[in-house]
Formats: structure tokens, sequence, C-alpha cells
């Protein structure tokens, strides 16, 4: 099977080269898009290993192509690259739905680590397709629909709360840490110094809530649990 392109998203050609060289260096096939519009037309055809995304583009911004890339299936772990570099900046590509963030300008190592990350992390999240439905009482998560039901009724999750309560619920009524979820949801080996986590399971929890489940409880200074015998449809009888 032919190895799969690592688009790159960037304007700036001598930066460009350099990803690119890099890539080849580390035994990946390159694909350099100069602007949105091309960005586009490659990440949707879905043969895309991965994708590392410049955030400011003369035609259209990183956020908006991540929008457009995600609203139209494309499932391709995304590394964002921008000059913006403070705590909000970071949280809006990540909420917008990167898996990673690295400020410009970055050494070529940390570049090759947060790639295989989250190429790491998104690995898994396919495997774990192969592995059929999870249930914990009468929540369960359908993993070919990327749906969570309870009872009969279901709401939609997106790639990131698919994957949370896919670990949580493989660790139901055990201590769940912030660095556990950074790790097997997010691909990290390091804290990025965002609420990433936090937000993300505060969206993940409304979704439950709406649901009919409230059954994520946070330990303060511990991490987080999953109760199992808070996961009954209030419906059921």
């Amino acid at each position: 099977m032919a190895q799969k392109p690592v688009l790159v998203v960037e304007d700036d050609p001598v930066i460009a080269g350099v990803i690119c060289r890099s890539l080849a260096a580390w035994g990946h096939q390159p694909l350099h898009a100069l602007t949105g519009r091309e960005a586009l037309a490659h990440g949707r055809n879905g043969a895309i290993e991965a994708i590392i995304l410049d955030r400011m583009l003369p035609d259209i911004g990183g956020i908006e192509i991540l929008a457009h890339l995600r609203a139209s299936g494309c499932q391709a772990p995304v590394l964002m690259l921008s000059a913006l570099g403070s705590v909000q900046d970071r949280v809006e590509g990540l909420r917008a739905g990167a898996d990673d963030y690295l400020t410009k300008p970055f050494d070529d190592s940390e570049l090759e680590a947060r790639l295989a990350a989250i190429c790491r992390r998104n690995q898994r999240s396919g495997d774990d397709k192969t592995v059929g439905d999870l249930a914990v009482g009468r929540l369960r998560l359908d993993n070919a629909a990327h749906r969570a039901f309870l009872g009969e009724a279901s709401i939609d999750l997106n790639r990131k709360q698919f994957s949370m309560l896919a670990y949580l619920m493989r660790h139901a009524d055990r201590v769940v840490t912030r660095a556990m979820l950074l790790e097997n949801v997010w691909g990290y080996a390091f804290d990025p110094a965002t609420n990433i986590v936090e937000s993300n399971l505060s969206r993940l929890r409304g979704r439950l809530q709406a649901l009919g489940c409230d059954a994520v409880e946070t330990l303060r200074g511990e991490g987080y649990v999953l109760r199992s015998a808070k996961c009954a449809a209030k419906w059921a009888e």
C-alpha cells in the first residue's frame, strides 16, 4: 500500500522547504500546499496521513481551513503552526479541532516528536473501531457510528469526545488522571499548559447530561471517574 503523504500547508517557501526536507528525512512523504484553497483540495480527498497547518495564510486562515476539513469528514491529525503563541491562541486552535499546536520558531526535533505523537494517537483511535462497542450499565458507545446511547436515546460525539468517553468507560469506577487523558486521547507525553482536558471534558459532560447521564465526576487534585452506578437511563422503566 502506498504511503499517505503528510500535507504541509505553509505560504513561506523557506519554512515549507525546511519542513518538507525534514519530513523526507524522517521517512514521510511530504505534500506542500501554498494556499488554503490548495490545502482544502488535498485534505478533502482523505488520503492524508497528517496535516501540518500554518495558522496565518494569505487567502484562508488556518482556523477556517480546519473547520472546513473537519466538516467535510477529514479525520487526519492536525498539527497547527503559528507565531501566535499565547495560551488563548493555543486554546483557540485546539478547540477548533487541531490535535496539537506548535509555536514558531520551533526546533526540528520538537516538530518530529509532536508529529509522531499525533499520528500514534490517530492510529489508536482507528484501532478502537475494531474492538466492538463499549457498554457501562445502560450507557453504550457505538464505535462505528461515533454515537453514545442511553436506553433508546442517542447523541453524536466528535472525535475528541468519543475518545475521552471510550477511555473513561474502559476505566469505569477508576480514577483517570489528566496526564492519562493527555497521553491516551491527545498523544501528548508532556503537559501543553492549557485547559484542553478541562474544556473538552466540560463539553462531553454537557453532551452526556443532555442524554440523561451525569456519570462523570471530578475528584479535585486526583482526576476523573465515570461512575457505573450512574449509567442508567432515567426513563428505562
